[in-house]
């Protein structure tokens, strides 16, 4: 059998993060609801610490370290999210971050990242260049691993998203989550295992990022080679931890298009008037698309984020 975080691994992370995040608002919309002839509920982590429901993984496992761990510092890499919710967690719990961001890393994630104190060491875009920087930032420093999703303490802090949500909203028919290492996949498919057992989950993926869809669909990880798509933060493979999890959990993955993605992106901007950005927008473009019958169901949508380049609209 495989690796998970149990039920009360999920409850216990939930207690220990709990001083240091938001409880983050679930919304409602007659625009969404009405376009999809659905009760839509959209938990949103776009208004959480850091900007993203990361700051739950990188809470639980940094406020889960030994004392002596501690003092080495945390390390890791990530396009943006993790990135900075690990900075900030490092900064909270008085320790050194030490970064691996990819050269062509969103301007605004990198900043952020500057601002809670991280140290950014840049690589190549791709994943074998992330890996073998990180690891030589690892022999330098001493430094801690934390895994931006292939890490138990991680799915546990990502569980947390789901856990309110069905805590908020009960009898929820589906939940739409987007899905890039598999992270917050993986940690809301067992919260709904362990807390709303009868509700079913769908990944959400983009078309030119569809390792996770292939995955899914074969059996085995199938790497992300060249991604190509507007939602940068779904550009990273499965993990060995997180694919078993969404093979025996997740009920389907389906893809959208970038401009499909926009335009679910632009319409919660317009209607809603909250600031997602593409990777969050990824799941409203799947309840929109028309590939799943929604007619008359109550449904989740995790709104991953809210750090959208604000120089750099996909509309403009």
């Amino acid at each position: 059998m495989f690796q998970k975080p149990s039920e009360s691994d999920i409850q216990s992370a939930a207690i220990r993060i709990q001083p240091f995040i938001h409880q983050t608002p679930v919304l409602e919309s007659g625009f969404f609801n009405e376009l999809t002839h659905a009760q839509i509920y959209f938990k949103c982590e776009n208004f959480q610490k850091a900007g993203a429901f990361k700051s739950r993984g990188a809470m639980n496992a940094t406020l889960s370290l030994l004392p002596e761990e501690l003092k080495q510092g945390v390390a890791t890499h990530s396009s943006g999210n993790h990135a900075q919710a690990l900075a900030r967690a490092a900064k909270i719990c008085g320790t050194k971050a030490y970064i691996v961001m990819p050269d062509n890393a969103p301007k605004v994630k990198v900043s952020a990242v500057e601002h809670y104190g991280g140290e950014i060491i840049f690589c190549e875009p791709t994943l074998e260049a992330r890996e073998s920087t990180l690891q030589q930032v690892i022999e330098r420093t001493g430094s801690v691993l934390i895994h931006p999703y292939n890490d138990l303490r991680i799915i546990a802090g990502q569980a947390t998203a789901c856990m309110e949500l069905v805590n908020v909203v009960r009898d929820l028919d589906l939940v739409f989550c987007p899905v890039g290492g598999g992270g917050l996949l993986s940690g809301t498919a067992l919260s709904l295992h362990y807390f709303s057992p009868k509700t079913k989950l769908i990944g959400c993926e983009p078309l030119g990022a569809d390792d996770a869809f292939r995955s899914f669909k074969s059996g085995e990880i199938v790497p992300s080679v060249y991604p190509k798509t507007i939602a940068d933060g779904l550009l990273t493979s499965l993990g060995s931890l997180t694919f078993p999890i969404i093979k025996h959990y997740v009920h389907d993955i389906v893809t959208v298009t970038d401009q499909q993605i926009i335009n679910a992106m632009y319409y919660v901007w317009e209607r809603m008037k909250i600031v997602i950005e593409p990777s969050s927008a990824v799941p409203v473009a799947v309840a929109l698309s028309g590939k799943v019958d929604l007619k008359e169901l109550k449904i989740g949508i995790i709104l991953s984020g809210g750090n959208a380049d604000l120089t750099n609209l996909p509309w403009n």
